[in-house]
């Protein structure tokens, strides 16, 4: 009889967000954070930010820079949706498929998961006009078209370009290595099929810093330059990841699923974290709070997560630390610390 497999228990973290409703806390989002000034000093440390795990699509945008450095032709717009988990919508479709076209390619050639569009709106018209999950509309065909022209750029061959083991994937996990200046310990499967490495919170900070500040004619900069002046197709319509960029000028922002986000600023100020149980409510709170500690201020509404009760704001999902934090306590779960008090 086969083992059971064994596992490696992670750590909670800090409490970075309480979720009210009425006058009590409803629930209670922990995880681990990081925010680094543009000296590398930490501004703030929540939970372990030193904690292995799956940045998801957080990391596209240092995957994006192996890309360029393999050879591929991209223009801006078709890198930021390299960078993309889009929406599904109409342009994102159409840069998408001009990623293709490029290199000889279409739609057929995508070998990521099947999906209908994120946005309500786009998933509706596109089954209107009888189509089904396709991966053309998934949320990273914009990566996997930009691998597939990676593929046709370095003289690779395309079919199974998805398997850990292809030159492409093997180029890609060994650039993730050097922009978080971290070993990839672990490699599983992404949500859309393709390898996913491992990394930690610090070393995502510490990537995405290294793209917002990089020198002029280097990958990164292209990279984050092109997230900069396309900020609708790294997200699209109703995303925190586009709305964040185009409030806060330089940014670079990139959620992931399971509760990841890392942005940076332009003088390399950065923060990254992760929700511990992989929810996406807190996100857009706790990014807002996070930029705050970097000393980014603004009334924004992205930031803004309600709890809602027979379709009214009875209540809000608040970051659990900086200045805007409330004063609350939980019993046994840390919360947030004054960044004050980190030293």
């Amino acid at each position: 009889m086969t083992a059971p497999p064994t596992y490696q228990a992670p750590s909670p973290g800090d409490v970075l967000a309480w979720v009210i409703r009425g006058t009590l806390i409803e629930s209670v989002h922990t995880g681990h954070l990081l925010a680094v000034s543009p000296d590398g000093g930490e501004v703030l440390r929540l939970g372990d930010p030193d904690q292995e795990l799956y940045a998801r699509s957080s990391l596209k945008p240092l995957q994006a820079v192996g890309m360029l450095r393999a050879g591929v032709r991209l223009d801006d717009a078709q890198l930021a949706l390299a960078c993309a988990s889009h929406n599904g919508e109409p342009r994102h479709r159409e840069v998408a498929l001009g990623i293709l076209a490029s290199v000889g390619l279409d739609a057929g050639d995508l070998d990521n998961t099947a999906d209908l569009p994120l946005d309500p709106a786009a998933a509706a018209d596109w089954r209107a006009q009888g189509n089904e999950a396709a991966p053309i509309t998934q949320n990273c065909s914009g990566k996997h078209a930009a691998m597939l022209a990676t593929c046709v750029a370095a003289g690779w061959s395309p079919q199974g370009y998805r398997d850990p083991d292809h030159p492409l994937q093997r180029h890609l996990v060994d650039t993730v290595a050097e922009l978080t200046g971290e070993p990839v310990r672990h490699v599983a499967v992404d949500g859309c099929g393709a390898p996913q490495p491992s990394s930690t919170v610090r070393g995502l900070a510490r990537g995405f810093a290294r793209l917002a500040t990089a020198d002029a004619d280097s990958p990164e900069h292209r990279v984050a330059e092109a997230m900069r002046a396309n900020p609708f197709l790294v997200a699209g319509t109703g995303r925190d990841a586009t709305a964040a960029m185009r409030a806060v000028p330089g940014l670079i922002a990139k959620d992931g699923a399971d509760g990841v986000y890392a942005a940076a600023l332009p003088d390399g100020a950065t923060v990254a974290f992760k929700i511990s149980d992989g929810g996406a409510r807190p996100r857009p709170a706790v990014l807002a709070a996070g930029l705050r500690l970097l000393g980014v201020h603004g009334d924004w509404p992205w930031a803004q997560v309600p709890v809602l009760g027979y379709g009214q704001p009875v209540g809000s999902v608040l970051a659990a630390f900086g200045p805007h934090a409330p004063a609350l306590t939980h019993p046994g779960v840390r919360p947030g610390a004054d960044p004050g008090a980190q030293g």
